[in-house]
């Protein structure tokens, strides 16, 4: 087993644990048997993303996986709306997160297994362009890489397309703002997978004008935050799509096809 990078991890133990989730973050906490993973954010209250995570439930609460340099700022914020509840929330450096076969990762079945163990029998990091070039390929944005703390929407990085979204719970933070745009149809960016030779994170698509921006990349597979009307345009018109002059092609999950498709349809009304 190998350690994903840049995870940190945080425990919330105590008898309010799920409660705290309930009225705070954006994943189901219904029905949450012990062992199983869940993918979340805790947004702020325009909507925007502090942190996402995966999330495995315990016996005695959750724990939590996060970008290393989102954890202190995720822990701090969940300490505020604990207010009297009985939940502890603490890093928790004994524990790590791993590559695991017999794991798994909710955001994608394309994603390495993912299981957390005692450090003591963690092994080596894995290389940054490994787990780069996995999660790229399996149209997976990551915190630190594709985007920072309140820069997008949970649909600009396909949250709800990744089951990390439960639009039906109690009010958590940000939920008005977060299913307004579901409810409207105001969802006008997505994180989709590009293929290139001229890949660079921060350089634009071009469709003439910008149709979006490359936010990571592994060799002619990269992440690119779009603008779907855009590039529905460009694909309905058969314009040229080019990444620092070289042509590019999208490569489009069942999800992004159906929702160009409904732009589309949307157009010829």
């Amino acid at each position: 087993m190998m350690r994903f990078p840049h995870r940190s991890l945080i425990r919330l133990s105590g008898p309010d644990t799920i409660a705290l989730l309930e009225r705070t973050v954006t994943n189901s906490v219904k029905d949450w048997a012990a062992g199983e993973v869940r993918y979340g954010a805790l947004l702020t209250p325009q909507g925007k993303i502090i942190s996402d995570y995966t999330v495995l439930r315990t016996d005695d609460g959750v724990l939590l996986d996060v970008h290393e340099d989102a954890a202190e700022d995720l822990m701090k914020r969940l300490k505020m709306f604990r207010l009297r509840a009985e939940v502890e929330i603490a890093l928790d450096d004994t524990f790590a997160a791993v590559r695991a076969d017999d794991g798994t990762d909710p955001r994608s079945p394309a994603l390495w297994g993912r299981s957390w163990v005692p450090v003591a029998e963690a092994g080596e990091m894995i290389a940054d362009e490994d787990w780069a070039a996995n999660r790229i390929a399996a149209g997976v944005p990551e915190w630190g890489s594709d985007y920072r703390a309140a820069e997008v929407f949970p649909t600009d990085i396909n949250m709800d397309a990744m089951g990390g979204i439960d639009y039906k719970k109690g009010c958590f933070v940000g939920q008005e703002v977060a299913s307004r745009m579901k409810r409207r149809g105001k969802i006008r960016k997505r994180t989709l997978i590009v293929h290139g030779e001229g890949l660079v994170a921060g350089s634009d698509i071009l469709a003439g004008a910008p149709v979006g921006t490359v936010t990571s990349a592994a060799g002619e597979t990269g992440l690119a935050l779009v603008r779907t009307d855009r590039l529905q345009k460009a694909l309905a018109e058969g314009t040229e799509l080019t990444c620092n002059d070289a042509p590019v092609r999208f490569e489009l999950q069942d999800w992004a096809e159906a929702e160009l498709a409904a732009l589309a349809e949307a157009g010829d009304e």
